[in-house]
Order: structure tokens, then sequence, then C-alpha cells
């Protein structure tokens, strides 16, 4: 017992101390984010003077952060939208049927995994530029560089191997009775799938919405290289290391704490509303003996 409990002190003393090291950042960044330009040059852990939210309106204004926002809003919807559309049935029919090709596709999606999206950044951006310069020549103007939904279907496509994956392994661990209830009750398969499967699959959807969501809203390098015009749409993450460039330069410290601020709070309040679904079950008590 002694041992058990020692052990069960060393983790809660573990679980502490990364606890602080997460959360003291984030804190320092929020607070600091309200502070005036002079208290940057006196202790750097004192709390600020008063709560100068100017600093937000530049970084809004100024630093056209609320520009960058708008457009990270709008290629993080549309590739999850995008992904859940896709994926969904996929995920279903390659865990739930068996069929010819099965096990390719899914040997396909699986070899997706290993492959590290910034290495095949370069590849992405020739193909689309050389695509770019036909639709020159046909049409006169070509729209696959410097364009928001072009953008979000790549983030959705080089996001469908692990999402795809995860779907999968929860799907193939539902019950199958659920299925033969609905086709009992004169459910078609595309019915069965939307109005029964598709709910109970919940927990693992919103964990797939909540990861894809963090890694699209924070992706940086294919952002910067496919959305490279100057004046052009921006995201978030290139509009906030442009203007942690300038800041710095600036030395205007406090605008640039803004930003940071602006990009870390979405996901964090995103985390905390869904915190208790990521792992609830929904299928607990669905299937009696």
């Amino acid at each position: 017992m002694k041992k058990l409990s020692l052990y069960k002190a060393l983790i809660y003393v573990a679980f502490i101390i990364l606890s602080i090291t997460v959360l003291v950042p984030v804190a320092w960044v929020i607070l600091a984010s309200f502070k005036q330009n002079f208290e940057f040059y006196g202790n750097p852990w004192s709390l600020p003077v008063g709560l100068y939210f100017q600093n937000f309106s530049e970084a809004f204004k100024t630093a056209k952060m609320g520009e960058y926002m708008l457009s990270s809003v709008v290629v993080t919807a549309l590739a999850l939208a995008l992904i859940l559309v896709i994926s969904l049935p996929a995920a279903y029919c390659l865990s739930r049927f068996a069929f010819w090709g099965n096990s390719v596709l899914n040997a396909f999606f699986m070899a997706g995994l290993f492959i590290n999206v910034n290495y095949i950044v370069v590849p992405i951006f020739l193909m689309l530029r050389d695509g770019d310069n036909v639709l020159k020549e046909i049409f006169g103007s070509g729209f696959l560089l410097n364009n928001l939904f072009v953008l979000a279907l790549v983030y959705a496509a080089t996001a469908l191997p692990f999402t795809i994956y995860l779907l999968s392994s929860y799907f193939a661990g539902l019950p199958h009775d659920f299925e033969e209830a609905a086709y009992i009750d004169g459910a078609g398969y595309f019915e069965t799938m939307v109005k029964i499967m598709f709910p109970l699959a919940k927990p693992s959807i919103i964990t797939v919405i909540l990861f894809n969501f963090l890694s699209f809203w924070n992706e940086y390098i294919i952002s910067m290289t496919l959305l490279s015009k100057a004046g052009g749409p921006r995201t978030l993450p290139v509009g906030l290391m442009n203007l942690m460039q300038g800041q710095q330069a600036k030395a205007q410290y406090g605008i640039m704490y803004a930003g940071l601020v602006l990009v870390m709070l979405p996901t964090l309040i995103l985390y905390i509303l869904v915190q208790k679904k990521l792992t609830e079950g929904m299928t607990v008590g669905g299937v009696k003996g």
C-alpha cells in the first residue's frame, strides 16, 4: 500500500509540474497583452498596471489581425466541413463493409499516416502553379494559388489519412446490433449511416474536429507557401509572424502579445467547450443482451 501511495503521489507531482509548465506561459502571455510598452522594461513577472485594451484594437486595425482571423475562420470551417463530408462515409464503409479493394484502400490511407505534409509542400505548390499557368493560357487568369478555398482543400486532403484511421477504428468497435435493428425497421444503408451510426460516433467526431481544428488553425508552412501574393489573403499564423517581426523592430511588445492571444483564444475556448465530450461514451447501454 505504501508503494502504491508513493506511486500515486509521484504521478500527482508530475501532473502538477506539467500543468505549471503549460499554464504559466499562457497566463504570462495573456497578462503581457494588457501591458503598455514601458512595462516590459521592468520586472517581466510584474502584473500590468491596468488593462490596456488598446493593444488588441491596434492589432486588429493596424496589423490587420481581424482580416487574418476572418481568413483563418473561413479556411478552417471549409476544411473541417470537407473533411467530415468525405471522411465519415469513407471510414464507415471501410470499417463496416467487405468489398473488393477494401484492403488496398485501407493500405493507402494507412500509408498516408507516415507522410509528413511539410515534406510535400513544394510539390503541391509546383503542381498548383503549373495548373495556374494552364488556366492563364486558356482563360487568362488562374485561381489555384492565393485562394482560401484551395488552401482549405489542401488542408482537408492532408488530414484525410489520420481522420479516416481514427473514425474507422471507432466504427469498427461498434456492435452490429444497431444496424440490424435499423434494417429490421426498414431503414436503408444511407439512413442507417446518417441517423444511427453517425450519432453513435459523436465522441470520435468531436475528437476529430478538435484535432483537425488545432492543426488547421495553427498551420503555417502550407499557408505561407500557397498564399504568397503580396497584399493577398493571409491566415492568422502567417499574419502573426509578420506582426511579430514588425513589432519587435518597433519594440511594440504589447501589440505582439495581443496578437498571440488572438491566435490562442479560439483554441482554448473550443477545448473548454468540448473537453467533456472527448471521453464520453455514447454507446454505453445502447445494446442490451
